[in-house]
């Protein structure tokens, strides 16, 4: 067995026996190995080698693109099909398949507030979800839900019409909140609880932008609504479903409040929104013996829910239970689809994602 200092080499070479010849030895040696190794092995295998190699990063490259096109590909497909398929029955699978948030993805909910045949519909179902369905939010469908109420504040700010909706709706959610976040230690709410308290700040900006909106009056010298026949004015009134609408309107000139309290416009207004043995429990007289047809419509909003109309809302298809907007296509094999679509009140579209 060789020791250290001993020759390695041929005799006719002259070699340092020392331990810095030894190192040098080492060095030399495990070069030689390498290229012994080389020399054993052909070229066209280190070449097989590489390519395997790059094929390999060739591959990952490509899985990672296919995937972010998929991912792509789907975003894309949510927004072209503005409908949803509702499964029959009320089973744990159908939720599995068919959230809340993915039908707020599905029947994009961020157009139709531009719509404003659909604006008070989406501002309605979102105030039911403020008020019993925040804790059954998923992360993305609490998303979806902020970031579709933060586009409906932006309307609002934008064009000065609807604050009074805006500033209950903001204020539900607010309260709804306030009551839960004090319920966190028993996990009322999904997701982070500074997420939440950071949403409530939020909600607080918003309502404070509300707040400071300084409606101008139009630059327009035509004819306005009180040069109008007081027979037109009071058909433009009975129009109004909301009795807040008609106090706000009789408070702009002592002409349209006298109009505004007129006897025969509330008793309409009453009969529109609440059935005749609704009114006839709470009826309530004047001082002259007459009924206060007025009185009694604030009375009975308090006690029942007033009727809801809507200029466009969701319908679901009887016969392949699809959910879309109205007039939205859907690959329906009925005969007849218009005649399988039944309209969906606010509370309705909620049921369907309840367990």
């Amino acid at each position: 067995m060789p020791f250290l200092g001993q020759d390695w080499r041929s005799p006719g070479q002259n070699w340092v026996k020392t331990a810095d010849g030894w190192k040098r030895f080492l060095d030399e040696k495990s070069s030689g190995f390498v290229s012994d190794i080389n020399s054993y092995c052909p070229k066209d295998v280190h070449n097989k080698e590489n390519l395997f190699n790059s094929l390999n990063y060739d591959v990952v490259a490509k899985k990672r693109k296919k995937d972010l096109m998929n991912s792509k590909t789907k975003i894309q497909y949510f927004h072209q099909e503005k409908w949803i398929y509702v499964h029959k029955g009320s089973t744990k699978e159908r939720h599995g398949y068919c959230t809340l948030g993915e039908a707020f993805n599905r029947l994009d909910f961020s157009t139709a507030i531009l719509d404003s045949r659909r604006f008070n519909y989406v501002v309605r179902l979102l105030e039911l979800i403020a008020k019993s369905q925040l804790t059954s939010l998923s992360g993305i469908a609490q998303k979806n839900f902020m970031n579709i109420l933060e586009k409906v504040v932006l309307k609002v700010l934008e064009d000065q019409q609807n604050i009074r909706l805006i500033r209950e709706l903001l204020q539900t959610l607010y309260t709804s909140l306030c009551t839960l976040v004090q319920r966190v230690g028993k996990s009322v709410l999904v997701g982070n609880i500074n997420m939440w308290v950071y949403r409530m700040e939020t909600i607080l900006h918003w309502q404070q932008q509300l707040n400071n909106i300084q409606i101008t009056r139009p630059a327009f010298k035509g004819l306005t609504f009180t040069d109008l026949p007081l027979c037109l004015q009071l058909n433009i009134m009975q129009r109004l479903t909301d009795g807040r609408d008609l106090v706000s309107l009789g408070q702009v000139a002592p002409d349209l409040h006298l109009l505004s309290e007129d006897r025969l416009l509330w008793k309409k207004l009453c009969q529109y929104h609440f059935t005749e043995r609704q009114i006839r429990k709470r009826l309530i007289l004047s001082d002259k013996g007459q009924l206060d047809w007025k009185k009694m419509y604030f009375k009975l909003i308090r006690c029942y829910p007033r009727k809801e109309q809507y200029g466009d809302t969701l319908q679901l298809c009887k016969h392949c239970h699809i959910l879309s907007w109205k007039g939205t296509d859907h690959p329906c094999t009925a005969n007849n689809p218009e005649s399988c679509s039944v309209s969906l009140s606010p509370q309705d579209f909620i049921n369907l994602f309840k367990f």
